[in-house]
């Protein structure tokens, strides 16, 4: 491989990382796909020249698998985190030490441009431990790299997400929808968007250094969500607004089941607004327009419209 001009994306074959990928090989990188399925990398070769996409294996708790696929690499994106960990040794090990690791790693391989995807809330005094271990990881990144960019979404949207397409499951089976935090509310983002501002950021050295935070334009409550989602798949469903003392005990069983539809920590996130604070860098800086959840989401939710997607018939707005 050329040394020249080399990329490297630990979490590259995942929702946000195959769009970075893309990006960056249109960019004429050499593209590094780093992650513990290499296999499942192998998917994103199509998206550029024959050889320019190439799967490595590489575990962000892992020094040596780490330092291999950065050496050389002059861009570093790390995408690599966990979310719905039910232990703080979870979060820990991966969005602090992982971080920690591939930014210590990378500034010993001369790596020039680093860009660490983080979250909006990120704060040490957040209320739940995903936001507090995202500005732990941001603080460790920055010991060994300065100058390393972060990038701090509301949650993303996109067709392959868990997001919209979790509430269109629930609104296709359950005859009652449980809403979690009704009045919380977010500025849900789309995941092109996000992964044009990470690309962007780590090719112009004139960007690095910042917390970009990004949110789209519809800022809305759990509650409105749910209410468009049942709005746009055609269905009719009574809304219940789970009382936080009942919440609790759901979240401390869901969080042990596959799935994990809700968990304690999760609720603890919707105990805060997630939506982009007055004056920080973000899409209007890089004179980007967000897509709107309008302009994006119903074509991958006419999957779940009752009658099918061709549907035509209309149930009142809940």
């Amino acid at each position: 491989m050329s040394t020249a001009k080399i990329a490297t994306v630990l979490g590259g074959n995942g929702f946000v990382g195959q769009y970075v990928v893309q990006n960056l090989a249109a960019a004429g990188y050499t593209v590094r796909v780093a992650s513990r399925r290499p296999d499942r990398a192998a998917l994103l070769r199509p998206l550029g020249r024959v050889g320019q996409i190439a799967p490595f294996y590489a575990s962000v708790l892992d020094d040596a698998s780490v330092a291999c696929v950065v050496k050389n690499a002059s861009i570093v994106v790390n995408l690599v985190a966990v979310l719905g960990s039910t232990s703080r040794q979870g979060l820990e090990a991966v969005n602090v030490q992982g971080a920690e690791r591939v930014a210590r790693l990378s500034a010993q391989a001369g790596v020039g441009s680093f860009v660490q995807m983080s979250a909006l809330g990120a704060s040490p005094s957040a209320a739940s431990a995903y936001g507090r271990s995202r500005a732990a990881g941001e603080d460790a990144v920055r010991k060994h790299l300065p100058n390393a960019s972060f990038v701090r979404p509301s949650v993303i949207f996109g067709p392959d997400d868990h997001f919209f397409n979790l509430f269109g499951t629930l609104a296709r089976y359950l005859p009652i929808l449980p809403v979690y935090a009704p009045a919380a509310r977010l500025q849900p983002v789309f995941v092109g968007d996000v992964a044009h501002v990470v690309s962007r950021v780590a090719l112009d050295p004139a960007l690095a250094g910042k917390v970009w935070s990004l949110g789209g334009p519809n800022v809305l409550t759990m509650r409105q969500i749910y209410q468009w989602v049942l709005k746009e798949t055609r269905r009719n469903r009574i809304l219940f607004a789970v009382p936080p003392a009942l919440a609790k005990i759901q979240a401390s069983i869901f969080e042990h089941l596959p799935g994990k539809l809700i968990t304690r920590d999760q609720l603890l996130m919707l105990s805060e607004d997630n939506v982009v604070p007055p004056g920080q860098p973000g899409f209007a800086d890089l004179n980007i327009a967000p897509r709107s959840i309008q302009t994006t989401v119903p074509f991958y939710l006419d999957r779940y419209r009752a009658g099918g997607s061709r549907s035509g018939v209309l149930v009142p707005e809940q």
